[in-house]
Formats: structure tokens, C-alpha cells, sequence
């Protein structure tokens, strides 16, 4: 007798279209099983592009990516960070900082302010070319952060790959005043709630 995983993967293939272990773990936790493939995309954002366009940009960029060498079902997420619009109307996009130094300027700007997390989100179908697509919001309100709370923050956990440069699911959780939104693993890059509704409509049910 076949188990479940058996049927499922003679059925159709799922594919993570990521480098991320973060969005790995996530999609773990579905108990779907899947493969891993890191997509090698461009991700400079265009001159003038919204934080909004930038993310469902780079999402469709990466599942048509692996989709050049791979069939199946291809999940494919990226985030942006954003301050609330300033005076001048435009977002300030908050990148992954790469040092230590920047991810201790980018938490000392944030103190005491509100960060938008917008996350975009694709599932291509290879076999029908049909691609579904979404944004998921989420607003994280910093408390007001001291220099040695932020220095003993980033002495206990690496954030130099998050955007945002904390991790939600880890210590950083400890930064924030409140949080708002539907999904919460959709900070830590994934919207697992929209993506089960995604694979549902294609008959892949979790």
C-alpha cells in the first residue's frame, strides 16, 4: 500500500523556489514533501518601482527562474521592509543589512516606529503556465530602543540576512510594542494561510 508522501510526489511535484532556511522551515511544517531550488535572479529594485511591485516582480521572477529547469508546482516569496511613508510620500525600503554596523543603524532608526513587512507570493503551475499571485501585509511597532538594547540584541542572534535585521521568531520578538496582521509566519517570509489556499486550487490539500 502506498503511503500518503508516495502519492503525493508520483501526483505533481512541489518545488521551494529559495535560498532561505527560514522559508524552508515554514513549508516544512505542512508535512508536504518538496524540493529546494535556489533561484539566481537580479533582485535590484527598479528605479521608481513601489515596495508593492518590487515584491510581486521578484516572486514571478524567481518561480519562472526554476521553472527554465524544473516541472511541478513552484513556490516562490520575497519581502520588503519599509518605514511608513515620510514627508516627501515615498517609502524607505529596509534591505537585509549584510554588517553589523548597519543592522545596528537600521534598529536604531526603527526605535519607536512603525515597519511595514510587504511579502509577495507566487505558485506556478509548470504544466498549465497559470501563476497565482498575492501580497500579504504585516506592521510591526518598535518600542523605543536604547544603543545597548540594540547591541545586546544583535550580540545574541545573526540577523545580517534578515530584512529588518531582527528575527520574529527568534529574541527579536522582544523589540516590538504590537504587531498586526493575518498571517505571522508571513514576517518571517512566508504566508503560509494564503499558500494553503493557493495549493488547494490546485488540488493539493494540506
Amino acid at each position: 500500500i502506498l503511503d500518503y508522501f508516495t502519492i503525493f510526489k508520483r501526483a505533481v511535484s512541489l518545488i521551494l523556489a529559495s535560498s532561505s532556511p527560514f522559508r524552508r522551515a515554514i513549508l516544512d511544517k505542512l508535512g508536504l514533501p518538496f524540493d529546494v531550488i535556489a533561484p539566481e535572479i537580479d533582485e535590484m529594485r527598479k528605479d521608481n518601482e513601489s515596495p508593492f511591485d518590487l515584491v510581486v516582480r521578484l516572486s514571478k521572477e524567481k518561480a519562472l527562474e526554476v521553472a527554465k529547469t524544473h516541472s511541478g508546482l513552484i513556490i516562490a516569496s520575497d519581502q520588503v521592509a519599509t518605514f511608513d511613508s515620510g514627508e516627501n510620500g515615498a517609502d524607505e525600503i529596509l534591505t537585509k543589512p549584510g554588517t553589523h554596523e548597519n543592522a545596528f543603524l537600521q534598529l536604531k532608526k526603527s526605535s519607536g516606529r512603525n515597519v511595514n513587512f510587504l511579502t509577495g507570493l507566487a505558485l506556478l503551475n509548470t504544466d498549465t503556465s497559470e501563476m497565482q499571485l498575492h501580497v500579504e501585509y504585516y506592521k510591526v511597532n518598535f518600542k523605543i530602543l536604547s544603543d545597548s538594547q540594540i547591541l545586546n540584541y544583535l550580540s545574541k542572534e545573526d540577523t545580517l540576512n534578515c530584512a529588518g535585521s531582527f528575527k520574529s521568531e527568534g529574541l527579536g520578538i522582544a523589540l516590538f510594542k504590537s504587531m498586526a496582521g493575518d498571517d505571522p509566519n508571513s514576517l518571517i517570509g512566508l504566508p503560509t494561510i494564503q499558500l494553503i489556499k493557493m495549493l488547494a486550487k490546485e488540488n493539493v490539500h494540506v
